[in-house]
């Protein structure tokens, strides 16, 4: 079938009504998504509202539920600041760089019958706007701002959503289950008893 040309939305509010009209349908094209993911440029007057940092770590900040098919969070990124290594729950994950710089390490999955030290598949540092995509069969992946001096934040979709992922052990590839929660919604800090978590995704 012809592709159309990419939808280039100019804002953030655009981007997500065009996510609307993709999801409506059930079939997933990955490069159209991803297009038009990166086709979006990064104005921090659209999403500063949903930015909020936490001093300690990472901050995942829901941005819209998506009618239940996806959805789409903000993750702020303090100096220093990343995820334990961790997969995707079977769904698809697209993170695009809003701002500064994400190192992406991807793993291997770990041999389940030994416990043995997760393979690096590959490493690559994101820059603002672009746009990279995982799902479970590409393997686990741990992001980090390695910057000391700069914060970064990111725009991430999943689809479908999903509220626990499994975290892995470098060392041992020991797999443990977490559940997943936000920090705000809508642009609202969500109670502190909800926001509580122990993952590191």
């Amino acid at each position: 079938m012809e592709q159309t040309e990419v939808l280039k939305p100019q804002t953030l509010d655009e981007l997500i009504q065009i996510l609307h009209e993709i999801f409506s349908s059930d079939t997933i094209n990955v490069e159209e998504v991803q297009d038009i993911m990166e086709s979006y440029e990064s104005n921090p007057l659209d999403w500063m509202k949903y930015a909020q940092f936490d001093q300690y770590r990472y901050t995942r900040n829901l941005v819209d539920e998506g009618n239940g098919k996806f959805n789409l969070m903000i993750l702020c990124w303090g100096e220093g600041h990343g995820s334990s290594i961790h997969d995707h729950t079977d769904s698809h994950c697209f993170l695009k760089l809003l701002q500064g710089n994400l190192k992406e390490t991807l793993f291997e999955w770990p041999d389940k019958k030994t416990n043995q030290e997760l393979e690096k598949k590959a490493e690559r540092v994101l820059k603002e706007n672009q746009c990279a995509y995982i799902n479970d069969s590409i393997g686990l992946h741990r992001v980090e701002n390695t910057s000391h001096t700069e914060s970064a934040v990111s725009l991430h979709l999943y689809i479908p959503p999903f509220d626990a992922c499994n975290t892995f052990d470098q060392r041992t590839g020991h797999k443990s289950k977490v559940k997943m929660t936000f920090w705000s919604k809508f642009g609202n800090r969500t109670p502190f008893e909800t926001a509580l978590s122990h993952e590191n995704n």
